[in-house]
């Protein structure tokens, strides 16, 4: 009778650390996806989108990390040129 208690505790012991385990690890997932999405290079003027050389200022931090403080970003311009031009057409 002991024993199918004490066996019984310990199956919900594990099944609970189980899921706070998991829950940490998702926790911790979700903290490292809003890091990454702070890269900024995709908006700068120096990205090349070419996996052979991502940017031209700093080709080895490009799209990492490292790259999330960059010193030398430069928002593009052509986007912004290109939606003001759609707009200057349409009041015409």
């Amino acid at each position: 009778m002991l024993g199918n208690v004490f066996c019984g505790f310990c199956a919900w012991a594990i099944a609970v650390l189980g899921f706070c385990s998991i829950a940490i690890s998702m926790r911790k997932g979700i903290n490292y996806l809003k890091k990454l999405h702070q890269i900024p290079c995709s908006a700068c003027e120096y990205f090349t989108n070419d996996y052979r050389l991502k940017c031209t200022v700093h080709p080895i931090q490009a799209c990492t990390e490292e790259a999330i403080n960059c010193r030398d970003f430069e928002a593009k311009t052509y986007a912004r040129n290109a939606c003001n031009s759609s707009l200057r057409k349409l009041k015409v």
